[in-house]
């Protein structure tokens, strides 16, 4: 089967699902699209294994023809990241800077350690023992939020406009620090030497601080380039190329690609939007990227739960997932209160802050990316299985909640009243 082939009958299904979610079940878009996609998988398997309707073979081929870790890493996530972006206010971000810095570096840090430490002994338990260094990459892939799952969920939540713009800055960022540690403990598996910490410690720093710096020339670059013209089909092409181009290009140079866009999406959806674009081409730029960002969530999401159909299924992980849960959750909140605790002389927190923060960190597909991205073994199947339960929790049960969360620990700040 074709690539065109495959992408048309994923479009035609997440096109399909929309329509039923949006006409009959009223879930939010993303998240309606998976879980009719899981339900859709498990019956496929539930009606192949009975022998009444064996098709769950074909469909998961079809799926598996579809390399998820480099649809997602190497094609999607550039697209996402940038729209995610364009349309985040620098300075609101400034203002929040300190928490999310925290966040993305020692509480992805931290969350590792944590989550890898109780995964390696919880396993134990469980007579599932994995080798200390996966529980660790198990820790690096499952402890940064993913902005995909975030950013849609949280401008539907009603949170207070402080708490948003952590949560998505946070999640913006986190992610390209977790592929950081995510690869430098990835060397350690496919090395035969002892553990170089200094060379860890240099690779972090010129994946992240490369990627950023090389994101804002990036950034600048493509912003110079909107200032001279006043065309926008040629701007729309320009940040098109920016995202394929930019992102491409990062790779190849070994720099942090999902960090480079993030900060090149902050610059020309900041600077470029209101220093280098008519409103005519803001117009069309909104509408261009809304578009783009909503028909991936759509395919992703839908893949997401089509992916079921090509994990390898033990119930012994699954239940090894779900207990599993509490204890991500748990170095969620010990992480984020450590990072809110580390500030408190600078400025205060409200009372609920550490809680919606923790239960606001939503999983997603970059989690399941990673883990699929491992080298072939029993310890690959293990992770991918726990990974894909802790994922699927987060998104339906975490994000279905988190607006009434919200709601109960910070009511929205009241609109200012209409002058007469």
């Amino acid at each position: 089967m074709s690539l065109f082939d495959i992408i048309a009958i994923l479009i035609t299904v997440a096109a399909f699902f929309g329509y039923v979610n949006e006409r009959y079940i009223g879930l939010p878009q993303t998240i309606g699209l998976m879980v009719l996609s899981l339900v859709f998988s498990l019956a496929l398997l539930g009606l192949g294994r009975s022998g009444l309707f064996p098709l769950d073979d074909q469909v998961g081929r079809l799926v598996g023809q579809l390399n998820f870790y480099d649809t997602l890493m190497h094609g999607m996530l550039g697209f996402l990241l940038f729209a995610g972006a364009l349309h985040v206010n620098f300075n609101d971000l400034l203002g929040e800077k300190w928490i999310i810095f925290l966040l993305a570096t020692m509480g992805v840090l931290v969350s590792t350690l944590l989550v890898g430490g109780l995964a390696w002994f919880t396993l134990y338990l469980l007579g599932l023992g994995l080798p200390l260094l996966y529980c660790l990459l198990f820790g690096a892939l499952i402890s940064p939020t993913d902005p995909i799952a975030v950013l849609g969920i949280m401008k539907k939540a009603g949170a207070p406009k402080d708490l948003e713009t952590t949560v998505t800055g946070e999640s913006l960022f986190n992610d390209g620090i977790g592929v950081v540690v995510f690869l430098a403990l990835l060397s350690l598996v496919h090395g035969s030497q002892e553990p170089d910490f200094g060379e860890i410690g240099k690779l972090f720093l010129v994946e992240a601080g490369g990627g950023l710096l090389y994101g804002a020339a990036l950034g600048y670059f493509c912003y110079h380039l909107l200032k001279r013209v006043d065309n926008y089909q040629v701007e729309v092409l320009i940040t098109l190329a920016t995202v394929t181009g930019g992102y491409r290009l990062a790779e190849v140079l070994h720099l942090s690609a999902p960090l480079a866009i993030v900060v090149a999406g902050l610059l020309v959806g900041n600077h470029g939007r209101h220093l280098a674009m008519s409103p005519l081409t803001r117009r069309h730029l909104d509408t261009f990227w809304e578009l783009v960002d909503g028909i991936l969530n759509a395919v992703l999401f839908v893949l997401i739960g089509l992916e079921c159909l090509v994990l390898p299924l033990d119930i012994r992980l699954v239940v090894a997932g779900f207990l599993l849960i509490p204890v991500v959750l748990l170095a969620r909140f010990i992480s984020v209160g450590a990072s809110v605790t580390a500030l408190r002389w600078r400025r205060g927190f409200s009372p609920g802050t550490v809680k919606i923060l923790t239960w606001a960190g939503l999983r997603g597909g970059i989690s399941v990316a990673l883990a699929l991205s491992l080298p072939l073994g029993p310890e690959r199947n293990s992770i991918i299985t726990v990974t894909y339960v802790i994922m699927i929790f987060s998104i339906l049960v975490q994000g279905l909640t988190v607006g009434r969360l919200v709601k109960r620990l910070r009511p929205a700040e009241p609109e200012p009243p209409a002058l007469s």
